[in-house]
């Protein structure tokens, strides 16, 4: 027994020791591979490398390398600033998103002349944005923080040596401070640029005119015919997109004649559609044609990021200088001419049938004593021709009537009943026409109970309760409800605050504050004094414009 144990022994000690040699073997073997590996990567040989030169051969520029430096120089760099109002309202439409127009509620949305209905385009609106660019990290979209300054950026171009430069209405909107940068002026953060001032806008078309001073003459663009486009042709944008500006971009035109809102918001809206990349910061930019002419102003992105997806809008030339001249002159202003309808179009085949008519529009609505009431036209008529040319549809109805000046007259053409009739219509001004279809005529008279304020500053007011009164240790009159794009809107209002003083005369009650707003008129400066009821302690606040 004790033989075999010890013969047992000895075995799994051999065994033991053999394994152990053979894992020390292994590693061994393992180490020298390893080191060797290393060894020759510390001493790989490149001597037989050739090194790289660079080849000085010259490249014959392109038309987009020669479009960039003509027009380069004439492209500027718009800066805003907005700054804090106590007053302002937190719903405000975020500037960089149109917003789809809330159907049910029309008031929502501008009511105009020859406004179309009935010409929804499902949610593109949702994903149309526009392009202020700019704002601060972390921002809400609105841009409000509680009372920071919010700043935008966005592009232009110069049209006049004097320094007269075209962008978008939405770029300067709202604005207490622009700054415009020429391509030649230091690139820097701490400079701001030069100071500049509207000259006049046109929130129609989103257009607007800005200059700046200047000692020299300044490089200028010139403006093509955007009527001889063709869709296909090639074009350049230059702009500032997320800051970075004389930025140059390239593509073609894809689409003309392309509206993208409905109804009277987009009813002098016709773009031209572009691949050509723009982002946020690239509007009020140009669209230049392989000539390094103007051919639109970009306007607009469709997008579901907030970023270039491959579709853009420019407002055409072409009424861009139509727009331009306008803003330029005495009255700073666009006048456009008005019937005073509502009207719709794309009609079903039924409808044709019954009334008897392929082309043309139906009145939808007669504004009250406005020029087609007067001419005698009705709910129900179907416009067929104006002064003996058919009427198409409502975008050729619209801009037959918008290009007439006011006082001028027409002979409509309708059907009524299945039968023909014309009436001779007088223009009257859209603007004013505009005003009175947002907040129906009521033949106020100042001495009555009525607002008197309604129609010429947009908004509707009542005395205070004597709770209120005591409460803000002053009378005043506070504000019940204020038309969206009036007067009162555009200067910060807002239904709930307090009006206490208007141009330094008191408005603490209802018939004083008929009395100050009835010997205001258009041209005048117009300063409200008012208090927020529920943060008294904040004091007045001053808001107040040139009222139009």
């Amino acid at each position: 027994m004790k033989s075999l144990f010890e013969r047992l022994r000895s075995r799994r000690l051999a065994s033991a020791f053999v394994l152990l040699a053979t894992l020390s073997a292994a590693i061994v073997a393992g180490s020298f591979a390893a080191h060797g590996v290393r060894g020759q990567e510390r001493h790989n040989d490149s001597t037989d490398a050739t090194p790289l030169k660079v080849f000085n051969s010259s490249v014959a520029p392109n038309e987009f390398v020669k479009i960039a430096k003509q027009v380069g120089p004439a492209v500027v760099n718009i800066n805003t600033r907005t700054l804090p109002k106590q007053s302002e309202n937190k719903n405000r439409r975020n500037p960089h998103t149109r917003i789809q127009p809330n159907p049910q509620n029309p008031g929502d949305d501008d009511q105009g002349d020859e406004t179309q209905q009935g010409q929804g385009q499902g949610n593109f609106q949702d994903f149309f944005n526009k392009f202020f660019g700019g704002q601060a990290p972390g921002m809400p979209d609105g841009g409000e923080d509680g009372g920071s300054v919010r700043e935008s950026l966005g592009s232009g171009f110069i049209v006049d040596s004097k320094g007269y430069i075209i962008t978008n209405y939405h770029v300067v909107e709202k604005a207490d401070q622009i700054y415009v940068k020429l391509s030649t002026d230091p690139d820097n953060t701490s400079d701001e640029g030069r100071p500049a001032r509207v000259i006049g806008t046109d929130k129609a078309t989103d257009l607007a005119v800005i200059k700046i001073d200047t000692s020299s003459p300044l490089p200028t663009v010139k403006l093509g015919n955007s009527d001889t486009t063709q869709v296909g042709d090639w074009v350049e944008a230059i702009g500032s997109p997320f800051a970075l500006s004389q930025t140059v971009t390239a593509g073609i035109i894809s689409a003309k004649n392309r509206t993208i809102e409905p109804g009277a918001t987009g009813q002098f809206q016709h773009f031209i559609q572009t691949d050509a990349a723009i982002n946020p910061g690239n509007s009020g930019g140009p669209l230049l044609n392989m000539n390094g002419e103007v051919i639109g102003v970009n306007t607009a992105i469709y997008t579901q990021s907030a970023g270039y997806q491959g579709i853009g809008f420019a407002m055409p030339s072409n009424t861009v200088a139509e727009i331009y001249n306008d803003l330029i002159s005495p009255v700073h202003k666009v006048t456009r001419g008005s019937i005073g309808i509502e009207f719709r179009e794309g009609l079903s085949g039924a409808v044709n049938r019954v009334y008897g008519f392929k082309n043309g529009v139906l009145v939808q609505r007669v504004h009250p004593d406005g020029p087609a009431e007067k001419a005698g036209i009705k709910v129900g008529d179907i416009i067929v021709s104006i002064d003996g040319r058919s009427i198409k549809d409502g975008d050729d109805l619209v801009s037959e009537i918008a290009s007439r000046r006011p006082g001028s007259t027409v002979r409509i053409g309708y059907m009524r009943d299945g039968k023909q009739g014309d009436t001779t219509v007088t223009i009257g001004d859209r603007d004013k026409v505009f005003a009175d279809l947002g907040n129906p005529k009521s033949d106020i008279n100042p001495d009555e109970k009525g607002d008197a304020g309604e129609a010429k500053l947009g908004m509707v007011v009542r005395e205070v309760s004597a709770s209120t009164s005591a409460k803000l240790h002053t009378p005043g009159v506070v504000i019940q409800s204020v038309r969206a794009g009036s007067f009162a809107d555009l200067q910060g209002l807002e239904p709930g605050l307090v009006i206490v003083r208007i141009n330094k005369q008191a408005t603490g009650t209802k018939d004083q504050y008929d009395a100050v707003v009835s010997k205001i008129k258009s041209g005048d400066d117009v300063v409200f004094e008012v208090i927020d009821p529920r943060h008294p302690d904040n004091g007045i606040n001053y808001l107040g414009g040139t009222l139009q």
